[in-house]
């Protein structure tokens, strides 16, 4: 079936709404984004849970779960999380760090035995916060203990804390710490203990190769096809399930937020810790703290994780409101809808930085984007936005089939931070995508100016003077 067709056969249920909660307009007008989106985008299947107050405000569920077989998304369909996981894990460090077991600042060496030397001393935080400098622990290299012996002997890539990169071998070796804490297998998974204090009871750990009748099947769209959904396959070893792996419903994750935000899983210290972004080592901080996610929102303070470009939690803590959004289709990015949903139940919520920008370009693509943004920075003579935001959701737009408005977007990031390597290197890109070399090139030196230790820079511009 043509993903095109669903937005015409979204079938609506599960809704729970408290009226003392939240005003019916806001559970409204959050519908009225989820069904924009699912016909935008052409998104097979989706739940949508929103607390306030310690209760969940608005649950429902729209479109196919399965399209083969004409399945439909109920409350009770289980997606696949992702890298939201990685948000269970912190938590479950930070239990352990309120339990004086588990010391932030120790070397993972105390913790973990047989690793390389150049491994051992590099502290449990820079693990959790993605500034370890470690190689990457990917599948691709053999199954899951064939890949580790081959991640152990690869390279560090650079020094503790110089800098940010996403990799998966972090989160293996905190799952290697916390359970020999424990007295557990080292690949014992690490979020069973919250699924049973927050109460979910429709929550595991799962990948495509289970049969389970109650999970959504996975899709994707094809550069070639882009109207045709794939069906995707995804395999999570057990050294892999502290980073990805839960499947869960949006009703459990909104009892999971609900238990995350009083004190059923952490003390307000731990907590504090858990979303203090770590800095590196010239003192900037990252956009990560203890397995979250810490978002540029002067106004509402707000906490999230993502997982494979489909699903999506941001927890506002001052005001007492959550938003979860759970798709079966990689790159439909519901984190890109939360804070206008999230409006609605926070009163004088604006939208600000990244977000308000977004809002702005919606639509964008086949029209002028780069307009788009003049004409919004001159009737926003002071905008600013996270560096880190910024960048983050151009690489979104770039993998997603959207190269204009991924320019638009790095251009700005890179005029707001001209002393940034980083942002340069990502305009960079952007301009190769966009078939303007000349301008790439540029980018990239400008870059390498900046970075001198920027070794993709180095390997773009080889590639792109040929």
């Amino acid at each position: 079936m043509a993903a095109k067709g669903l937005s015409l056969g979204i079938l609506i249920l599960g809704l729970s709404f408290s009226g003392a909660q939240a005003a019916p307009d806001a559970v409204e007008r959050a519908d009225a984004i989820v069904r924009r989106a699912m016909t935008e985008q052409h998104i097979p299947g989706l739940q949508i849970a929103v607390i306030k107050d310690g209760k969940i405000v608005m649950s429902r569920a729209y479109g196919m779960a399965d399209l083969a077989k004409q399945t439909r998304v109920t409350p009770m369909t289980r997606f696949p999380i992702n890298s939201i996981t990685k948000a269970f894990t912190g938590v479950a460090a930070m239990r352990e760090v309120e339990a004086g077991r588990l010391d932030l600042a120790a070397p993972i060496g105390t913790y973990v035995d047989d690793l390389p030397e150049a491994w051992r001393g590099i502290p449990v935080r820079r693990l959790l916060s993605h500034t370890s400098g470690l190689p990457d622990f990917d599948d691709s290299d053999g199954d899951g203990s064939a890949a580790w012996t081959v991640t152990l002997a690869k390279p560090i890539r650079f020094p503790p804390g110089q800098r940010f990169e996403y990799n998966q071998t972090n989160y293996a070796l905190v799952q290697m710490a916390i359970n020999g804490l424990r007295g557990r297998p080292r690949d014992a998974t690490l979020a069973d203990e919250q699924f049973a204090l927050a109460g979910m009871s429709h929550s595991g750990f799962g990948d495509t190769r289970d049969v389970d009748a109650g999970r959504v099947v996975s899709y994707g769209y094809r550069k070639a096809q882009p109207d045709q959904p794939t069906v995707r396959t995804e395999i999570f070893s057990p050294l892999h399930r502290a980073a990805a792996g839960i499947v869960s419903t949006a009703d459990d994750m909104a009892r999971w937020l609900i238990a995350v935000q009083g004190e059923t899983l952490l003390k307000p210290a731990a907590k504090a810790t858990m979303w203090t972004p770590v800095a590196y080592n010239d003192g900037k901080l990252g956009q990560w703290g203890m397995g979250w996610l810490v978002l540029d929102r002067p106004a509402h303070r707000a906490v999230a994780m993502t997982g494979g470009s489909r699903s999506a939690v941001y927890l506002y803590p001052d005001d007492k409101v959550g938003v979860v959004i759970l798709t079966n289709l990689a790159g439909s990015a519901p984190e890109d809808l939360i804070d206008e949903i999230a409006q609605g139940f926070i009163p004088g919520m604006s939208l600000t930085g990244a977000p308000a920008l977004r809002a702005a370009l919606s639509g964008q693509e086949g029209l002028d984007p780069a307009a788009t943004v003049t004409r919004f920075r001159a009737a926003n003579p002071g905008f600013t936005a996270d560096e880190h935001e910024l960048n983050d959701w151009g690489y979104r737009l770039l993998a997603f089939g959207k190269p204009r408005s991924a320019l638009a977007v790095l251009k700005l990031t890179a005029d707001l931070n001209p002393a940034s390597g980083n942002a340069f290197d990502s305009l960079g890109e952007a301009y190769a995508a966009n078939g303007d070399t000349v301008s790439a090139i540029a980018a990239y030196e400008k870059s390498l100016a900046l970075d001198p230790a920027n070794k993709n820079a180095v390997q773009r511009l080889e590639k792109l003077k040929k």
